[in-house]
């Protein structure tokens, strides 16, 4: 993942930096040296598992080449997807038809989210704009401070709620546009390029920062309720105190699961803002979580399955090691992840064994988290590609091969 600086950071100094991130960082290597963190070659596989395609096609111009958080979006029987360029796109979820398509002058940076009849992204240049969702016409658009590179939560059927590339917080009425509230958190001199999408609460709304907090606030007004902090950025170099929470905060029942980069994985109360667990993990990718198991991408992107009750690592996948790999998602006992190569790769939940995987487009990597769904996902590709796919369930096996336990490790 690159980075962002509100320090005046230019050119090679600033790809340097970006260099630094090794396996995250989406630029070349300077000069003749090799990047020392290479992605791995992908592990030779007698799969038990074969996703089967039922439709795919390319449907946009994608994310331009740039670092965007452009993911599809599920209502109601349709898809919901949008590129840079400013193409709004409406599927239907069985059989990829085109339903409506609008091109519009924006350039989407994140999104899109529905609500009924409604749905809203937000732009490069620092607005939100609004949407019919039977036919694509446009509703409102409204300016905001910075850059959106999160998804736009409705916290509720009135109320829009946007966390944008400055840490900034936004109450956006729904109806209108109109602004209710706006917060303001001071953020480091050094952050990743990109922030977590507010995971929205029965009281409140959770959001990661820059600079390792978690905060809660109230939707009506934006009082905060309680901040938290998960790690305390350290280290002499302004890289080395990166501690950014870029991955989406996960909420399960009363539980709130957080990752951040250079940091610790943790486990919050979200009524109280107490912190249940810590674990030093670094993670930026993202996370998911159930009841029962917890499952996250690290920054040297191994997948590991976890307690959600203490934290301490059940397994670790090892085999695609800076492959830049999605934030997780789970469809009933598979963890599936996107890869740099247009790959998705299906993991046991159980063990982490890789089950199979499939090459979803050979023309540019999978930075959108895939979209899982009653046993079927839904792959954006950063090239414009959309995918569906029947997952299946893991056969019964006959013989089983030792894990790669993780009992002692973090998690």
């Amino acid at each position: 993942m690159a980075i962002h600086t509100r320090a005046a950071i230019t050119g090679a100094g600033a790809l340097l930096l970006s260099a630094l991130l090794g396996g995250c960082s989406l630029i070349p290597w300077l000069g003749s040296e090799e990047d020392p963190t290479p992605p791995s070659e992908l592990p030779e596989l007698d799969p038990s598992l074969s996703p089967t395609t039922l439709w795919s096609a390319r449907v946009t111009d994608g994310t331009d080449g740039r670092r965007l958080y452009l993911v599809p979006t599920l209502a109601a029987g349709r898809l919901y997807v949008a590129d840079a360029r400013g193409t709004l796109v409406a599927l239907d979820a069985d059989s990829g038809r085109v339903l409506w398509r609008q091109k519009t002058e924006l350039a989407f940076s994140g999104g899109p989210e529905v609500h009924g009849e409604r749905l809203v992204l937000g732009t490069t240049g620092g607005e939100l704009a609004a949407f019919s969702t039977a036919e694509g016409t446009e509703l409102w658009r409204t300016r905001l401070g910075s850059e959106v590179l999160s998804v736009p939560r409705f916290a509720d059927a009135e109320t829009i709620v946007v966390h944008t590339l400055d840490d900034s917080l936004y109450g956006i009425e729904a109806a209108t546009g109109e602004q209710r509230w706006h917060l303001t958190y001071p953020a480091p001199v050094l952050t990743l390029r990109g922030s977590s999408t507010p995971a929205v609460a029965p009281d409140g709304v959770i959001v990661g920062l820059s600079g390792g907090k978690l905060i809660k606030f109230d939707v009506a007004d934006g009082t905060p309720l309680w901040e938290v902090t998960i790690t305390r950025p350290s280290g002499r170099s302004e890289l080395s105190r990166i501690a950014d929470i870029d991955a989406d905060p996960v909420l399960v029942g009363t539980t709130v699961f957080v990752g951040t980069y250079n940091g610790d994985l943790a486990a919050v109360d979200a009524v109280t803002g107490t912190v249940l667990w810590r674990r030093e993990l670094s993670a930026h990718a993202g996370l998911a979580a159930t009841p029962e198991a917890l499952f996250v991408t690290d920054s040297r992107d191994q997948v590991w399955g976890a307690d959600p009750l203490s934290g301490a690592g059940r397994w670790v996948q090892e085999g695609l090691r800076y492959r830049r790999l999605t934030a997780p998602a789970l469809s009933g006992q598979v963890v599936v992840v996107g890869d740099l190569e247009g790959y998705v790769h299906l993991l046991d939940a159980a063990d982490g064994q890789l089950l199979g995987r499939a090459r979803i487009t050979k023309k540019a990597p999978i930075t959108a988290p895939p979209l899982a769904v009653a046993g079927r996902l839904y792959v954006y590709a950063d090239d414009g590609t959309l995918s569906a796919l029947s997952v299946g369930a893991i056969p019964a096996r006959t013989a089983q091969r030792a894990p790669e336990q993780a009992d002692n490790a973090s998690p």
